[in-house]
């Protein structure tokens, strides 16, 4: 194809067809089989080369697959045959407001990237996936990312005031905007995020901010079962909303002990990191009785610290858990969801199906929210295991949803995950979305093949 009218039009270097380059681009980080091989990358450094390349495609009905760092883990990203993937990670601009307590950020900026821009005013941008020093904001955006920080602060919508986004034929509309209260129409900024670039192209996002965070008190519990495990957590949920409230069962405490040595209990069942950031004296407080409700529960060992950088250790070992249990094989990934008082029926229920189809499932979980991540491990040589994985991954969404559940916390459906999209929402909610995908893009050529 002849790609001579679209290079003219943007930024030198934008367009990219090297075959070599090319594959470096077909897939993010769920690694999804089927992933095509595009007819060009488009490596777009700003808002002008956005809308060009879209309405180039439009009126060609070429798709488009936006893309940010590629860590997504549900196929959100997958290139397709024929297609462009149109990538925002050389949009890397941002300006801090100190006065609003807002940043207006492109989306090529890493979620690390942005905490530490901000963090020079004196602020803090909460969002905090395990992957913030590799993941974007603009994808957070695009999948609504949490992180172990949101059982208490929010998610990303929660920090999301404002947007510029490009639709399917290159008209660019801004919505929202650097102020917190704001009813002036639909809310369609928030139709926006987690949309996971089926509706538009997210160029820059004006974000709500945060005074540092307080010190914080962190507590470590080990415990001989899940059980014990699921009953500390709604003991701590029903008393207050910490900080942080992780979990990690045995095969994730030995994968990270085998990487990182810090002396984890190889024997526990499972293991809680918790934290409070109250101010002053009652994060003390607050540890207390995470520390009570830990050992009431028949925890086997509670260890509590104030010191920055011991509770710090623990908290980078569980954002360490998906890179460690990787190391023993291929995983399939997943973001499945509850409500708190069922955690316990979906933690016992996945060690059930791992059981059951002879497969390892290792959960990690961001248990203050309902929001777990089992992890199935495979050998993709052998055919057999692949297919009892590939079972177990369907069982174990089915089981969310019939526990009340979801299906994606904060990974989002993308291509993955799609099939069970329609059980969970039903034929009505599903003909809504997509009227509203047929309203935005007509023509079908913003990520086909993903969520819908």
């Amino acid at each position: 194809m002849d790609f001579h009218d679209l290079i003219d039009g943007l930024s030198d270097g934008a367009v990219v067809t090297d075959p070599d380059l090319l594959a470096s681009y077909r897939q993010d980080w769920a690694r999804d089989p089927d992933a095509g091989t595009p007819l060009a990358v488009v490596r777009a450094t700003s808002t002008d080369d956005v809308a060009r390349t879209l309405k180039w495609a439009h009126d060609r009905r070429i798709p488009v697959v936006p893309r940010g760092a590629g860590s997504g883990l549900s196929g959100g990203a997958t290139a397709v045959d024929g297609g462009l993937v149109l990538c925002t990670e050389r949009m890397r601009a941002i300006t801090v407001d100190p006065v609003t307590r807002t940043a207006v950020a492109q989306p090529g900026l890493l979620n690390a990237e942005v905490k530490k821009a901000v963090a020079e005013h004196g602020l803090w941008y909460p969002p905090d996936p395990s992957s913030f020093e590799i993941c974007s904001i603009g994808g957070n955006a695009a999948t609504n990312a949490g992180g172990l920080c949101c059982v208490k602060y929010g998610v990303t919508t929660d920090y999301v005031l404002g947007m510029e986004v490009v639709l399917a034929d290159g008209t660019v509309v801004r919505l929202g905007g650097p102020r917190l209260k704001d009813s002036a129409g639909l809310s369609l900024t928030k139709l926006f995020v987690g949309s996971e670039g089926t509706l538009g192209v997210i160029t820059e996002l004006t974000l709500r901010l945060l005074p540092a965070q307080p010190p914080q008190h962190t507590v470590v519990a080990t415990f001989a079962s899940l059980t014990d495990a699921t009953a500390a957590i709604l003991a701590i949920t029903g008393e207050l909303r910490p900080s942080m409230l992780e979990f990690m069962d045995s095969v994730s405490i030995n994968a990270v002990e085998d990487e990182l040595r810090m002396g984890l209990d190889r024997k526990a069942a499972a293991l809680l990191v918790a934290r409070s950031d109250a101010p002053g004296e009652f994060a003390g407080r607050e540890a207390a009785i995470m520390v009570a409700a830990c050992e009431k529960a028949g925890a086997t060992e509670v260890f509590q610290t104030a010191d920055a950088e011991e509770g710090e250790a623990f908290a980078a070992a569980r954002r360490f858990a998906i890179p460690a249990v990787e190391k023993l094989g291929s995983l399939l990934l997943e973001d499945v969801g509850v409500p708190l008082p069922r955690l316990g029926d979906l933690v016992t229920g996945v060690a059930a199906i791992a059981e059951h189809n002879q497969v390892t499932v290792s959960v990690i979980a961001h248990a203050g929210d309902g929001n777990t991540h089992p992890l199935i491990v495979h050998d993709p040589a052998d055919a057999a295991m692949t297919e009892r994985a590939h079972q177990a991954f369907g069982e174990i969404m089915d089981l969310a949803i019939a526990l009340g559940g979801t299906i994606t916390g904060e990974h989002g459906v993308g291509r993955l995950k799609k099939a069970w999209l329609p059980d969970q929402l039903g034929p009505d909610v599903m003909a809504l979305t997509h009227r509203i995908k047929d309203a935005l893009d007509p023509h079908g050529i913003l990520n086909p093949g993903a969520v819908l």
